[in-house]
């Protein structure tokens, strides 16, 4: 028999073919062995076969300690029925992923670790079992449960939903706000408690979420348990897993029916204000005018609202007002910057504007409130006494001209008088010289 056995030359093409095999083992060795995060290779019953340094350092134990030994030496059988599922996973879908791992150390600490796994394949392409990689959660976990009780402890109503907006967590404010038990809120689809137009906004504000990582001021107003309507404003950022996936959102409400009745007396305000007031953005777009704004101008409400400042004033007055809004971000408020609208009559109508700073509900500066005054009463007193002015300069000039003229003849009185003394003396000494001669 051995004498009849067929030798089967190896070609050229085959040891090429073999020794790719053999360069792709060795890659795989080397990137399992450098690899930053715990690495091992396990058959389809979960006994290990290959680990690197990063296992032996998580874990604590020798090289002979774990080759060659079963994972479940080292996890609970609850989590070893786990992992069986996932090799099962693994070979029918290729991958698995974040299945959650205890393994216990040689110092006895249980460490909360997830797992990633890919097939292991034979040359044939079979899979014969599973690449683990293992990302330790200890860090993670301290900030997971940091993070929860910064939620569960903030004084703002806080839940955290999944994408498709079902609520898996919320802290003790926003039981408080809506007055339902923990049982009626978690697990819930926020739809429950908002509107179906407004469930729509939200799924709009999740894909927000997902694309920028955060939505801010978004408003719902969600039913109590009472059946009030709430009025809230809706701040989102991105719920992430361990690979940074954006998984669900971390929401807070702010209660706005406080605020709602500062808005409405404020809006009172400005409705029932004696002077033009208007509420603009910081473009200089008009959101809010009252009355004595179209009273004073001749427009519409229609033909001023959503218009910019610009249509009513110079190119020159925009910059003064535009600087008038930089000066209001800063400082907070501006006064008396001149602005000369034109009105539908197309006159040009003087005013004066004072502007302080229009905020949201985070402080942050948004636009101006101004107020104009109406200054053509004032500068018609002004003319008046311009010209009044004027006359009694004039008057001045002809009473220091006559002042001069009668002057003038009191001098030549004076001088005519001391004449006529000086005559007087003169015809006395004559007289007495007369009187001695004779």
């Amino acid at each position: 028999m051995a004498d009849n056995a067929v030798t089967v030359p190896v070609t050229s093409s085959q040891e090429h073919m073999q020794s790719n095999r053999t360069r792709g083992a060795l890659d795989a060795d080397i990137i399992i062995k450098n690899a930053p995060d715990p690495v091992f290779v396990s058959d389809l019953e979960g006994k290990i076969l290959s680990a690197n340094d990063a296992v032996y350092e998580l874990l604590g134990f020798r090289t002979d300690e774990v080759l060659e030994q079963s994972l479940s030496r080292f996890i609970s059988p609850e989590e070893t029925r786990e992992f069986t599922a996932a090799l099962r996973e693994v070979i029918e879908r290729g991958a698995t992923r974040n299945a959650r791992l205890n393994p216990r150390s040689a110092s006895g600490e249980v460490i909360p670790t997830t797992l990633n796994a890919s097939a292991l394949r034979d040359t044939d392409g079979k899979v014969i079992g599973a690449i683990g990689i293992l990302r330790d959660m200890r860090e993670l976990d301290k900030a997971r449960a940091y993070a929860d009780s910064l939620i569960k402890n903030a004084p703002d109503p806080v839940f955290v939903s999944d994408l498709e907006g079902k609520i898996l967590s919320a802290n003790d404010a926003v039981y408080e706000l809506l007055g339902f038990r923990t049982d009626e809120v978690l697990e819930q689809s926020l739809s429950r408690f908002i509107s179906p137009e407004e469930t729509r906004e939200f799924t709009a504000a999740l894909r927000e979420v997902i694309e920028r990582g955060m939505i801010r001021n978004t408003r719902l107003n969600p039913r109590s348990a009472s059946g009030e309507v709430i009025p809230t404003s809706l701040n989102a950022s991105a719920l992430r897993d361990a690979d940074g996936k954006v998984i669900g959102a971390i929401g807070i409400l702010r209660d706005m029916r406080e605020l709602d009745k500062a808005l409405a007396y404020s809006d009172s305000l400005i409705k029932n204000a004696p002077d033009p007031v208007f509420v603009s953005d910081l473009e200089g777009k008009i959101l809010q005018a009252n009355d004595a704004v179209y009273e004073l101008l001749g427009f519409r409400p229609d033909e001023v609202l959503e218009q910019s400042l610009s249509r009513f004033i110079s190119p020159e007055e925009t910059r003064e007002f535009l600087a008038a809004l930089r000066e209001v971000i800063e400082r907070g408020v501006t006064r008396n910057a001149r602005l000369n609208p034109r009105s539908a009559s197309g006159e040009v109508i003087p005013t004066t504007l004072n502007a302080s700073a229009l905020r949201d509900t985070d402080g942050k500066v948004i636009g101006a409130i101004g107020i104009l005054r109406d200054m053509r009463a004032y500068e018609a007193v002004v003319r008046d006494l311009q010209e009044s002015k004027a006359e009694l300069q004039e008057k001045i000039l002809d009473l220091e001209k006559f002042e001069e003229v009668v002057v003038g003849r009191e001098l030549k009185m004076i001088a005519l008088e001391k004449e006529i003394e000086n005559l007087k003396k003169e015809l006395e000494k004559l007289n007495r010289g007369q009187s001695r001669w004779i």
